[in-house]
Order: structure tokens, then C-alpha cells, then sequence
């Protein structure tokens, strides 16, 4: 009897499953029937931007919390697909730090070439997903909004890639209801020219509280704070940017700081961080963690160990993305085609607690980055997956923290050797404070000659 196998998701990891199996259709592997369930309209996942915030227009929570003018906060060469290089999609090699736009295509070039579109349900979100333990069969009820449907279909096999950057955590502060201006959340935040010529708090100390304050540096605000719990992020800020311990208090439009001091501001984004959240899920099934790089409950980081015929991608706190969800994606294709036997539920709760220990003893960035390559390479050592370098990419990663502590509001402008083709990337035609058009075409090709690109964005500053 031909498996049934449900895929909760088409953005990276969801469509990484999807290449996986289909890898193994094309060598000759024994047919599974795949079904993935997306709720939006197309695939990519966060990289599927969207002017919606709150609600889409099927009435949703939006998924997406993409903004414009996202640019890559990392290296593309650390998480380059190792069986679809960006020179192949491309035609040649492109800078290091490409904008959302040409990260969208490339990841949709290489699912396009594997033909897996047909496998995906658009418009269906998941509403309910039970397990009976007698017939050892999930029963999946989904929302087809296209025909405005409740369906139930059963499953020998879950898989969850429906991500956890979805669901925003969202701490409040006394006098947030009666402040005087704007409060979103990072998961809102769509442009950046919004907050040209204001004085702008965020809150949060990590990635999206230095990229989303960048962006609106390059864009004209005229101010950024950035308001830290337990440290300041460190790096070497322009002049108008400044960092304060935790925001205790607003009154009016004044942020008031636990070191006494104080500020003037017209917005407030919480770059606060996401939930894990399932609320399709019950509890015999939901993972129930914070945002950490070793959760509890998942032998290999994708098996559920209280039921090991359903599966989670991509649930890690992430150094590596891409080529993570491939290394995952190939090892889940492998459980389920019988390939690689799976120990008792006691063995795999063993092996979890080792790689927590390991976790929990990790002091600093770089042994946190190799604790993931090596987490990558066990992975890959049990597949058919194409090996790539992981000390290289480890490397790579290395190199990129110390070129931001260097140069936090220019270190986009380096580049680096592709760890697949072994090719340096060329530098960008533009430097990304001045590359003001983010789309495709421009990234691809050099401005026209007397572009205006750089006095705009020159001037947008000063004008701030």
C-alpha cells in the first residue's frame, strides 16, 4: 500500500521535503504520495513578501514577515543548496548579499526544475490534525478557500514546515495605550520609508532589531534607539544611533530607560522575537519550546519522539537555513521510505539529552555556529544528500561576524567563495547603502550610467 504523506507548509523546509523525495522518485525509489498544505497563495514562505499585515484576504493571520527592501542579513554562500548552486540558477556568479527578490527566485528556480508544484494545495490552511493509535493514521482537516471547503483527508505521515517567524511575541510596556504614536511589531514592518525623518525605537538586541534599524537608517530616519535587555548589541553605530538598557516606561512620546535617562519618539517596533505556535496541533502532537538551537522532544531535531511517524523542519534557533532544512528533509524522506531504522523512544531521548548538554554548554557565537555544522554533518553522513564543505561554511560564518563588528553599516559590501562551486563572488555593482532599488533586475545588472541611486539615498540621510 503507497504511503500518504502530509507536508504542513511550502516555504523552505516544506519545499526542501519536496526536492527530497521527488530526488529519490528520480533514482528509481518507491512511490509516496505527497500532499503539501499551504495557506498562502504561493510558495516561498517568509521569502513570499506581502503588503498584508494583521489579516490576508482570505482572513488569515499573515504568515509572512518579509519587508520590503530585505536585503540577505548573511552570506548567500552559507546556505547555497548543495545540489543547485546559484551559479546554476543564475548563469553566473552574483554578489554575496542579495535582496529578498533574487533569494525568492532562486529558491523557486529549484523547485520549479524538480517539478514538485503539483504536490501543493494553495489557499489551505491546516485547521486540525488528530492521531488514532489504533489504525496508526493521522486524519488532516484543512480549509480550502478556494472553494471554500472544510476537507479531512487521512495520512500515514506529518510533517510540520510551516516554520516559527510567523507568530509574534509581543511584550507591552506601561503606557503603551496611550502613546502618541505608532507600536508594531517586527512581524508588521513592511517599509522603511515610513519612518523617514523620525525618531524611532526598537526593542530587542538580536537580528531583527539591527537589520530592521539599518534599513531605516538607509532610508532617512532620523534617529534609532535600540533598547537591549541583558546587552547591548555592541557594533560601531552611526552617529544617530544609540543603545539603552530595557524601556520601562512611555509617557506621551517620551520612552523612559532603566539607567534613568530618556527619549523622544514617534514610533516603537518590538523586534521581540516569535512563538512556536501550532494551533492546529494537540498537545500529544505540539512541540512546546522557545527559540533555542537544540529543542527537547525531537530525535535528529526532526523526529517526534512521543509518536515517530510525524516530523518537524526547521524548528531550531538557525545559523545554517537552507542547507539545513536539505539535510533534515533528506534524513525525514529516509525514515519514511524504511531507509534509516529508528531506535527505541528511550535511545532517541538519550541522544537528545546529549546534544542539550552539548547546547547548554556553548559560551560564544563561534561554538554555537559549529555546534549546528556538526549537527548539518550528521545529517548529510546518513543520506544521499550532496556533501559540502561544513568547516567552509563555519569559516564563512566566522569571517561575516568579525567583517560586521569591523563595519556594521557596510559589511554587505564584502564577499566571499562559494563553498559548492568553489568560485569567488564578484563585489556589487552598488554599495548597499547606496543600492536604494532592491529588485531582481538592478541586483543582476549594473544601473544605467548617471543613475541616481546613490544622491537619493545620500540625500534621503541628509535630508533626515
Amino acid at each position: 500500500m503507497t504511503k500518504r504523506v502530509a507536508i504542513i507548509g511550502a516555504g523552505p523546509s516544506g519545499l526542501a521535503q519536496l526536492r527530497a523525495f521527488q530526488s529519490a522518485f528520480e533514482k528509481g525509489a518507491e512511490h509516496v504520495e505527497l500532499v503539501c498544505y499551504e495557506k498562502q497563495s504561493d510558495w516561498g514562505g517568509q521569502w513570499n513578501y506581502t503588503w498584508h499585515t494583521g489579516m490576508d484576504a482570505n482572513g488569515e493571520p499573515v504568515h509572512s514577515s518579509m519587508y520590503r527592501y530585505l536585503w540577505s542579513n548573511g552570506p548567500k554562500e552559507c546556505l547555497e543548496f548543495a545540489d543547485y548552486s546559484f551559479e546554476e540558477h543564475f548563469g553566473k556568479p552574483i554578489a554575496s548579499y542579495p535582496p529578498r527578490a533574487v533569494l525568492w527566485d532562486y529558491i523557486k528556480g529549484r523547485v520549479e526544475k524538480a517539478g514538485v508544484r503539483r504536490y501543493i494545495r494553495f489557499n489551505c490552511p491546516v485547521r486540525q490534525i488528530e492521531f488514532d493509535s489504533t489504525v496508526r493514521q493521522f486524519t488532516v482537516t484543512v480549509h480550502d478557500h478556494k472553494k471554500d471547503f472544510i476537507e479531512t483527508s487521512s495520512f500515514d505521515h506529518v510533517i510540520v514546515a510551516s516554520g516559527h517567524f510567523s507568530t509574534p511575541n509581543k511584550p507591552t510596556f506601561e503606557g503603551f495605550e496611550t502613546f502618541n504614536g505608532r507600536i508594531l511589531h517586527a512581524h508588521d514592518f513592511r517599509d522603511a520609508l515610513e519612518f523617514r525623518g523620525k525618531d524611532l525605537l526598537l526593542i530587542g538586541s538580536s537580528y531583527s532589531a539591527e537589520d530592521i534599524g539599518s534599513q531605516c537608517y538607509k532610508y532617512g530616519a532620523r534617529s534609532i534607539t535600540t533598547s537591549y535587555r541583558t546587552r547591548p548589541m555592541g557594533f560601531d553605530w552611526p552617529d544617530n544611533w544609540q543603545e539603552k538598557p530595557l524601556l520601562e516606561w512611555v509617557s506621551g512620546n517620551t520612552a523612559h530607560f532603566s539607567d534613568g535617562s530618556s527619549k523622544r519618539v514617534d514610533a516603537i517596533i518590538l523586534c521581540t522575537g516569535y512563538l512556536h505556535h501550532f494551533p492546529f496541533l494537540p498537545d500529544s502532537l505540539r512541540l512546546k519550546t522557545n527559540n533555542r538551537l537544540w529543542p527537547l522532544g525531537l530525535y535528529k531535531g526532526v523526529v517526534w519522539e512521543d509518536n515517530p511517524a510525524m516530523f518537524y523542519l526547521g524548528m531550531q534557533d538557525q545559523w545554517y537555513t537552507f542547507n539545513m532544512f536539505d539535510a533534515q528533509a533528506w534524513y525525514v524522506r529516509d525514515v519514511i521510505l524504511g531507509r534509516i531504522p529508528l531506535p527505541e523512544k528511550n535511545e532517541m531521548q538519550r541522544d537528545s539529552a546529549k546534544w542539550r548538554t552539548r547546547e547548554e554548554a556553548l559560551d560564544n557565537d563561534e561554538e554555537m555556529i559549529r555546534f549546528q555544522g556538526d549537527y548539518v554533518r550528521g545529517l548529510i553522513d546518513e543520506t544521499d544528500y550532496p556533501s559540502f564543505d561544513i568547516e567552509g561554511v563555519n569559516q564563512t560564518f566566522l569571517a561575516w561576524e568579525q567583517h560586521k563588528h569591523d563595519d556594521i553599516m557596510n559589511f554587505r559590501d564584502r564577499s566571499y567563495r562559494s563553498l559548492m562551486t568553489g568560485n569567488q563572488a564578484p563585489p556589487h555593482h552598488t554599495r548597499w547603502l547606496d543600492a536604494m532599488d532592491d529588485s531582481l533586475e538592478t541586483f543582476l545588472n549594473a544601473p544605467k550610467r548617471g543613475s541616481s541611486a546613490k544622491k537619493v539615498s545620500e540625500n534621503s540621510r541628509q535630508d533626515a
